[in-house]
């Protein structure tokens, strides 16, 4: 039994490997962009940064890769058997078996794949902002919307292991256009992904003039991480449009709260970090959204533990019990 396991999350932009011990300790962390490279066969490119990471790691702390249990957290649509049937944000490796591919890349018989929002969603039960609470509804606000299921204790996987996409419940009707091949899901508006597309937009608009000034003028060079530090820094036009953000992310978790009677949400992924302007948006207008909100428990909305590590803290979970 080892006493450590390596645990990937890979998203749509990046492919973060940390090595954490048994009681959740980080001994050690690598990050990479995400590979998009067509030429390659399904999961290739992905398979290649992967092998890097997990030699990366193990050099440091002088282990074998071939005997370190990895788990590996994907987006997308995971079987249940391993492959990742489709990944909106990540085609390239659409239908892969990326445990069988790293596996015989390393010579380790111990990699196990699971859905990343799954992952976080395991890590923030056994260790965050989930621990102790029977029935919550993590929401991963990354490139897309992950999300993952806890009922009665349990992560809800689903008929097929597809359960907890929340990302693609459709929350403007012919809406922005979504990589899933549908219109107006709901990570076109509450993601990072989403924001980039909004922040575009605002800018043509002429909604965020200042943020434009600051960029010679262009509107195109606004990015979506410019109106996160500007909003940090005061400027009203870009909180203005985070609580834009908030509301959309109120709208679908509003939708969560009429179909599965949630109480609790855990929010993660990289938009979390401009939870000082998206999430008290968010509450605000729950309470405006919600059918008999004032009849129901308290609901909650709160951070991750784990922030953008989450996915890759549950991935070592799902090596420790897959080992």
């Amino acid at each position: 039994m080892s006493d450590v396991a390596i645990g990937i999350d890979v998203g749509g932009t990046k492919a973060l490997a940390l090595l954490v011990t048994r009681d959740g300790r980080v001994l050690g962390e690598m990050q990479s962009q995400t590979p998009h490279d067509e030429g390659f066969g399904a999961g290739e490119a992905t398979t290649k940064v992967l092998v890097e990471q997990v030699f990366e790691l193990c050099d440091h702390q002088s282990l074998d890769p071939a005997h370190v249990p990895i788990g590996i957290g994907l987006p997308g649509m995971m079987r249940r058997d391993g492959h990742l049937a489709f990944a909106p944000n990540l085609q390239t490796a659409s239908g892969a078996d990326l445990g069988v591919l790293l596996g015989d890349a390393l010579g380790n018989s111990s990699v196990f794949c699971e859905n990343d929002a799954n992952c976080a969603t395991l890590a923030e039960h056994a260790w965050g902002a989930g621990r102790g609470i029977q029935d919550f509804v993590m929401v991963t606000l990354g490139t897309g919307i992950g999300g993952g299921v806890v009922a009665d204790g349990e992560l809800v996987r689903g008929r097929s292991g597809f359960a907890g996409e929340i990302g693609h419940m459709v929350v403007e009707a012919r809406g922005a256009p979504c990589l899933c091949g549908g219109q107006g899901c709901w990570e076109r508006y509450a993601s990072g992904g989403g924001l980039h597309r909004m922040t575009r937009e605002a800018a043509l608009d002429g909604r965020l003039e200042t943020l434009v000034a600051r960029c010679g003028g262009d509107p195109g060079r606004v990015r979506a991480e410019d109106v996160t530090t500007a909003a940090a820094e005061g400027l009203e036009e870009a909180a203005a449009l985070l609580r834009e953000v908030g509301w959309w992310l109120a709208l679908g978790l509003a939708n969560l709260v009429a179909i599965l009677d949630c109480g609790h949400f855990v929010i993660g992924g990289g938009l979390s970090t401009a939870s000082d302007v998206v999430l008290p948006a968010a509450r605000e207008h729950l309470m405006e959204l919600v059918e008999g909100y004032s009849a129901r428990p308290t609901i909650t909305v709160t951070t991750s533990m784990f922030g953008p590590r989450s996915g890759a803290m549950g991935a070592t979970l799902v090596a420790f019990a897959g080992a």
